[in-house]
């Protein structure tokens, strides 16, 4: 931010960013939500011996609120982001937030941060509703009280100057998630075991890890924390969805806007083989929407796709999705949501 105040778009990153106000719900186990306030954003204070510290009860969200070619300011599909949180919570024990109630919120917490939106292309603002147990427990059981809370921060283009194919290499030490378990819900316990994994990948000189399924050891199953895809002779594959992989909302708006303009999308186990024989391969996730792959590693084995180019299947769905979340093209989806704010201007 300049001296005069003014925010200075062109060198904003994706990264975290303090902005003005946040939301906060509580509620204890057993009881209805009712709906929070708005308060500064801050530090909060939380008990030592909370569910959320001590056994990982906990879940989170991630969304993104942009200013279209309109002037507006808007959300995509954000009851989708609503009702997974709503699962995550009964499948970790917590009591689900009303998916009307969250989309309230979320409109609460953007239009006070209006200022902090970031003109069309310049990037977007980053929504990041929070769900914990924050009550004080000792035994391994649901806290006793929960907490709901949102804050948003300015992020850059995730693609600064272009989209540039990544590199990924193949765990095949690893393994992100096990059938029965939570992998398909975005529990925070979910991410931190995939850190190191991750980090070990970028020092060898790869962007992140793709994860194969705990059973097998061939089926792709998640680019770090993104929906993978890959194309073969005009027809797009993704791993189907088995409880271990996390439905993604940008996932499931990519198989639909395929699909509409007619290509054929096979969601079945992707193996490993199979895609390093594929034409194109590209990962999807709230952040980035499309990142186009250029290089696949296993072991010794590397594959590179489109000569280290954005594949043609690739960039269409990348312009075509992105088109619709600015209103760049027409919403024939009925995908987007507009902001109600009083007075909207980019600083």
């Amino acid at each position: 931010m300049s001296e005069e105040g003014l925010i200075d778009w062109d060198s904003m990153t994706f990264s975290f960013t303090p902005t003005d106000v946040m939301y906060r719900a509580t509620c204890n186990q057993g009881d209805a939500w009712q709906p929070g306030e708005m308060e500064p954003y801050g530090d909060i204070t939380i008990s030592p011996a909370a569910g959320v510290l001590n056994y990982g009860q906990g879940l989170f969200e991630g969304m993104k609120a942009q200013r279209s070619v309109n002037g507006g300011i808007v959300l995509f599909r954000p009851e989708r982001n609503g009702a997974r949180l709503a699962d995550g919570a009964r499948r970790l024990g917590m009591p689900p937030v009303p998916v009307e109630m969250f989309l309230d919120a979320i409109e609460q917490v953007v239009a006070a941060n209006a200022r902090w939106v970031p003109p069309t292309g310049k990037g977007a603002l980053y929504i990041r509703p929070v769900l914990w147990g924050t009550g004080a427990i000792l035994g391994v059981a649901p806290a006793p009280e929960y907490t709901f809370m949102i804050y948003v921060c300015p992020v850059g283009p995730y693609f600064k100057g272009g989209m540039h194919p990544i590199a990924l290499k193949v765990s095949d030490e690893y393994h992100r998630a096990a059938p029965g378990g939570s992998g398909a819900v975005k529990a925070i316990g979910n991410y931190a075991p995939g850190m190191m994994p991750s980090k070990n990948a970028k020092s060898d000189g790869f962007a992140e890890i793709i994860y194969l399924d705990a059973v097998e050891h061939r089926y792709i199953e998640e680019v770090g924390a993104a929906n993978f895809f890959c194309v073969k002779d005009g027809v797009i594959y993704t791993p189907e969805l088995t409880g271990t992989i996390l439905p993604g909302i940008t996932r499931a708006s990519i198989i639909e806007l395929a699909i509409h303009k007619g290509y054929k999308v096979v969601e079945e186990k992707v193996d490993i083989q199979f895609v390093l024989e594929a034409d194109e391969c590209f990962c999807a996730g709230t952040a980035a929407v499309i990142s186009p792959i250029g290089a696949i590693c296993q072991g010794d084995v590397c594959t590179t796709y489109c000569n280290n180019q954005v594949g043609a299947i690739t960039r269409e769905l990348y312009d075509a999705l992105t088109g619709i979340q600015t209103q760049v093209e027409s919403d024939e989806f009925g995908w987007i949501r507009a902001v109600p704010v009083a007075e909207i201007s980019a600083e």
